[in-house]
């Protein structure tokens, strides 16, 4: 299996990730994945690298933007880890991403017939994909999953009923408002009866917050429940704040329901990953123990242990020669 991550190859063309593809028992079909894979990945030098992993729904909608997002962020800027993208595709996405059939509409419409199988999708992740990617890539054990619209539904019921599939959790456009709105139902009393500390989530809505609250809530008709839907899961999630879940949500006043995914995205690494950056610091009078302690603090978060870059150490070793700190040195980090 080739890993690719940026990359051009001898036909002069850039390579962002390859496809790959596993036979599902639970969903008795084949299915197709798109993955990326980070620069460093396949470097001699990097050879026993575990990356992180983001599950990305609609892979074949998003994948693209992710990539470029996940690449700004995680080489120079160092905003967030280098991380594996798995891409997964569609088949049946109103069946996979719909965990309750939706009854409150004509049982022979087209839109919803094949609707409400989501959970057995979410077996597929937890026991097929996963064990499959694990097995396959050089993966660290963190994971996130990120789910737009009806995908962002798929995750917040991920959240609520499979809490520890995955430690960070972002939902776009959440369809909050299906099946009568079944997911508010089940996020009334599973936050408060769940412990949820290490675990993220970030919710990001196209529009703006509507400017009376109160009004929106108390009207009921349909053209309001995506909305009402929204406010009342954001409600539902800080009144259960003593479950020791991370959560931030944000409006998008210019961004439509489609194109908020990728700004969202890039937000929520930034929300996720708030702890992994190093601060300012004067090099000249920074001790190797700052470093230290702050790849240890990173490790907490993040489960695992995290070294530095290795063109971080690099950088700190020529600028004290540069300098000719002699004096300096840099010790292990483990």
């Amino acid at each position: 299996m080739a890993f690719c991550g940026y990359a051009q190859n001898v036909d002069n063309r850039i390579v962002i990730g390859n496809t790959d593809s596993i036979y599902s028992k639970i969903l008795n079909e084949e299915r197709k994945i798109w993955v990326h894979m980070p620069d460093t990945s396949g470097n001699g030098l990097y050879s026993k690298k575990k990356y992180p992993v983001v599950f990305l729904l609609d892979g074949d909608q998003f994948f693209y933007a992710t990539v470029g997002t996940l690449q700004f962020l995680s080489e120079a800027n160092r905003v967030c880890p280098e991380m594996i993208l798995v891409g997964i595709t569609n088949t049946d996405r109103m069946r996979d991403l719909t965990p309750w059939h939706d009854t409150t509409v004509p049982k022979d419409s087209d839109l919803v017939r094949s609707s409400g199988g989501g959970e057995r999708f979410t077996a597929f992740l937890e026991k097929e994909l996963i064990p499959y990617i694990e097995a396959n890539y050089p993966t660290a054990p963190y994971r996130m999953l990120i789910g737009h619209s009806l995908g962002g539904l798929l995750v917040l019921n991920t959240l609520i009923n499979h809490t520890e599939m995955f430690n960070s959790y972002v939902a776009i456009d959440p369809a909050t408002y299906w099946a009568d709105q079944a997911l508010l139902k089940q996020a009334a009393t599973a936050p408060r009866q769940k412990k949820m500390a290490n675990k993220s989530l970030y919710i990001g809505l196209s529009g703006s917050l509507p400017t009376n609250v109160d009004s929106t809530m108390m009207d009921k008709s349909l053209s309001t429940v995506s909305e009402r839907s929204d406010i009342e899961f954001d409600r539902l999630v800080n009144f259960s704040s003593s479950s020791g879940l991370r959560y931030y949500h944000k409006y998008y006043d210019n961004e439509t329901h489609n194109a908020v995914a990728f700004p969202a995205i890039y937000d929520a690494l930034h929300f996720m990953f708030d702890f992994m950056a190093l601060p300012k610091i004067n090099r000249d009078t920074v001790t190797t123990a700052f470093y230290i302690g702050h790849y240890k603090m990173v490790s907490q978060k993040m489960d695992y242990e995290v070294l530095p870059p290795e063109d971080l150490i690099n950088g700190m070793g020529y600028y004290f020669l540069n300098k000719k700190c002699l004096r300096k040195r840099i010790v292990s980090f483990r």
